[in-house]
């Protein structure tokens, strides 16, 4: 009951206003209690119309409150999975987001092109890759050397050969096949490859060995092998120094800038090592931006193919990576028994992710520069580099699902181990 209440003090007189001060007895507190109480009866309850409401707008409060926590814990339960499923899934995610756009709006992909915007991207992979590589790793190549060599001959040597094979198809337009073949004698891709070795857990410096090498080696021996496979003795010009000087430029300047920093200041060492998820991450968009590019550069091309054309092609594509990984995993295994079993470097798990990853992808920036110096000799240009856009696209992203694969795998082993 809501009522104006006074407050009640009990203070004995004060000896000195009381010549004869008489002690205070219960019966006279009872007095003067019983004597407030009928005088807060007598009063009017003038806010008792007022309190109600104010109660009511309370209890209200508080239940929205609960509504809104409650609404709050169920969006929270049912947005866990999806960042989880978005944290497993980041790369393939943003290279499907990557082509979304472009097709979409080329707008902005065709403006990035124009900016060198893929150089940029790049540029920034190789330096994450510098800044976590560590010094053991490096080791860890020197000892896989065997592995890099192999990597490096099937890169160069053997999967090239498999234009001949790509070339006994027909399909019209017919630069779709031709590019494909080209598109086998290409060495490994320049970023994705490493990226991806270190997404699965591989060994990274290896990869990057055979990366670097098997691109700086392919100046030399990719217009040989599309003289020899493709064009039939047609001469075909290459840019060497043009295309020297961009992997320098974009990989081994960043990669080893990226090194010299970790290795120079101990803070960043330990921030990257704390960091390493979110670095994986930022190396996986900066990855996105080029098929993004890519797929907003050759937009009105694509529109001008009849769909079930193209969508064979893509297939053609897709059955050349995974022919390349079976090749290359048959090789490796082949090895692994021949020269000593579990001891041999071909048995290690890191190698093993390295060299199928590396060696069973083709690089898009260095066909597409190859095909220009064509200069319309094997067909027309955007029709060669249209079906191997896909082909890189696809070939990321199968491996990219191939390695949650493998890390599922792993947590389930090491679950087990634990029990």
């Amino acid at each position: 009951m809501a009522a104006i209440i006074q407050t009640l003090i009990l203070r004995p007189p004060h000896p000195k206003t009381l010549p004869h001060p008489t002690p205070i007895t219960s019966n006279a507190i009872r007095f003067c209690i019983s004597t407030h109480k009928c005088s807060l009866l007598l009063r009017k309850p003038h806010s008792v119309s007022k309190s109600f409401p104010i109660t009511a707008a309370q209890h209200s409060a508080q239940g929205d409150d609960a509504s809104q926590a409650a609404s709050s814990g169920k969006a929270l339960i049912w947005a866990k999975p999806l960042l989880s499923f978005v944290a497993d899934n980041f790369l393939p995610l943003a290279l499907v987001s990557g082509v979304a756009l472009g097709l979409a709006n080329p707008t902005l992909g065709c403006l990035a092109d124009r900016y060198s915007l893929s150089k940029v991207s790049t540029f920034g992979i190789f330096i994450i890759s510098g800044l976590m590589l560590r010094s053991g790793e490096i080791g860890a190549a020197a000892e896989a050397w065997p592995v890099g060599i192999f990597g490096l001959g099937s890169i160069l040597l053997f999967t090239p050969l498999f234009s001949r094979l790509i070339l006994q198809f027909q399909l019209q337009p017919q630069e779709f096949i031709t590019g494909l073949a080209i598109f086998s004698c290409m060495p490994t891709t320049l970023s994705s490859g490493v990226a991806l070795t270190q997404l699965a857990g591989g060994n990274s410096a290896l990869a990057l060995a055979m990366t670097v090498i098997s691109n700086l080696l392919g100046i030399l021996i990719v217009p040989f092998s599309i003289s020899k496979f493709i064009a039939d003795g047609v001469g075909v010009s290459v840019p060497t120094k043009q295309l020297l000087r961009s992997l320098v430029v974009t990989l081994l300047i960043p990669l080893i800038l990226g090194k010299v920093l970790r290795e120079s200041f101990k803070g960043v060492a330990d921030f990257v090592d704390k960091n390493r998820k979110l670095l994986s991450m930022i190396s996986a968009i900066f990855l996105s931006l080029v098929p993004w590019i890519q797929v907003s550069r050759s937009r009105s091309l694509l529109l001008m193919v009849k769909p079930a054309v193209f969508l064979v092609a893509i297939g053609m594509g897709t059955v050349l990576h995974l022919v390349l990984l079976a090749f290359n995993a048959l090789s490796i295994q082949s090895l692994s028994a021949v020269s000593g079993g579990s001891k041999s470097p071909f048995a290690k798990r890191q190698n093993t992710v390295a060299f199928l990853l590396v060696a069973s992808q083709k690089t898009l920036p260095v066909m597409v520069a190859v095909v220009e110096q064509l200069h319309g000799t094997l067909g027309e240009s955007g029709l060669l580099v249209l079906p191997c856009v896909a082909a890189h696209l696809n070939q990321i992203i199968m491996d990219s699902f191939l390695i949650n694969i493998w890390l599922g795998k792993d947590c389930t082993s090491d679950n087990a181990k634990v029990a």
